[in-house]
């Protein structure tokens, strides 16, 4: 039985204060479930993920970063190693986020070199995988996603292949109000696990969680989370706001 999972990126948002009280706040409305029921992390900006690690120590709730360099040290201004992160507390890493490949212009190549430096550095990537509009529209949906999932998972063994999570987000249905309907959801994430079971093997396509990530809120986490191949969320605005996320977070129970 594969434990659900809810994740909040909080993106470039929030402060020192607000971070502090997102976290705390999270903490107590997921309390009983967070860490028993339901895996949850919550992902803020760099600056302040030291202090929401010490915000929700002793909690259910784990802490990820948003993104991650693919040397351990050296002459990287402005990089942070997956050691950094995991000597502040940081448990998760995103890795190829929609914005990093398409704001920031990574490559599928480099996104596959920090899943397999976080894995490395002992973090647990959250590979993010998905299509554009014009993709979708042009029938692209299962090329690009098996693109994404081989040049992202490259190299790695079923062992390594564990420690991963995947979140499809079609790019089309983040922060852009328009959502994927439960059912496109549930054919994507099927497409997702057979393609799992094809590149690993059939138990651990199985037991892989595979997160949706596209303009989930409170008011359609239950309907998602209801799909067979849907194991839980990938959530940008919503996780913002402790009262929905929270609402997320028991959907997912």
């Amino acid at each position: 039985m594969r434990k659900p999972f809810v994740a909040g990126n909080w993106k470039m948002n929030t402060d020192s204060r607000s971070s502090v009280e997102l976290a705390q706040g999270v903490a107590r409305g997921a309390s009983g479930l967070a860490g028993d029921r339901v895996s949850v992390a919550l992902i803020p900006p760099f600056v302040y993920v030291q202090s929401v690690v010490r915000a929700v120590s002793s909690t259910g709730v784990a802490v990820g970063a948003q993104d991650v360099y693919i040397e351990s040290k050296g002459a990287f201004t402005g990089e942070i190693s997956p050691a950094m992160l995991k000597d502040i507390g940081c448990n998760y890493v995103l890795c190829g986020h929609s914005e990093r490949r398409h704001v920031i212009g990574e490559s599928d190549e480099l996104v596959g070199k920090k899943v397999m430096a976080s894995l490395g550095g002992g973090l647990l990537p959250i590979l993010c995988i998905g299509e554009l509009l014009e993709e979708r529209d042009a029938g692209q949906t299962e090329a690009v996603v098996t693109r994404h999932l081989e040049t992202g998972l490259a190299g790695l063994s079923v062992d390594k292949m564990s420690a991963v999570t995947i979140a499809y987000e079609p790019v089309w249905a983040i922060g852009t109000g328009r959502t994927a309907t439960p059912q496109q959801a549930q054919e994507v994430h099927e497409f997702i696990r057979g393609l799992l079971a094809d590149m690993f093997d059939k138990k651990l396509a199985d037991e892989a969680r595979i997160l949706y990530g596209g303009s989930a809120n409170a008011g359609n986490a239950k309907d998602l989370m209801a799909q067979k191949d849907v194991d839980g969320l990938l959530v940008g605005g919503a996780s913002l706001k402790v009262d929905d996320f929270v609402k997320i977070i028991q959907a997912a129970a």
